[in-house]
């Protein structure tokens, strides 16, 4: 009977031992979509002043930021082709030009790993006055 028991523990524990566990296999972010910056309205200010900025371009997502001086600014989607961003005067206090970017969101993946990661567009140049 001993003999039995011994056989029975060692078939389940090698039948244990078998299976394992191993967490799933995830996929790592594709490359999202990369937003196009064409034209900045208006495309120059004068310092201190606050004002309503459209940008005009391609690919932009519903939840795109658009970045004034790498400084993320109150943005409204409009189309994919456009956006406007609320820039206040203590964005712009020094004259100069400041790049202008636009970053379409990443976009979370499943339990297994996947989504999309951010992109920002290429800079465009703002004067300010």
């Amino acid at each position: 009977m001993k003999i039995v028991q011994i056989v029975l523990l060692g078939s389940l524990l090698a039948i244990g031992a078998g299976c394992g566990y191993s967490k799933p296999a995830t996929t790592p972010p594709q490359a999202g979509t990369m937003p196009a910056v064409t034209a900045l309205i208006p495309g120059n200010a004068s310092a201190g002043t606050a004002f309503t900025l459209t940008i005009n371009g391609s690919n932009f997502s519903s939840g795109a930021a658009v970045n004034f001086n790498s400084a993320a600014m109150t943005t409204m989607f409009v189309s994919a082709n456009q956006l406007t961003a609320t820039v206040p005067g203590s964005a712009d206090t020094t004259s100069g030009t400041v790049p202008v970017t636009v970053t379409n969101p990443g976009t979370p993946g499943g339990i297994y790993g996947g989504g999309t990661l951010p992109e920002t567009s290429a800079p465009v140049n703002f004067t300010i006055n």
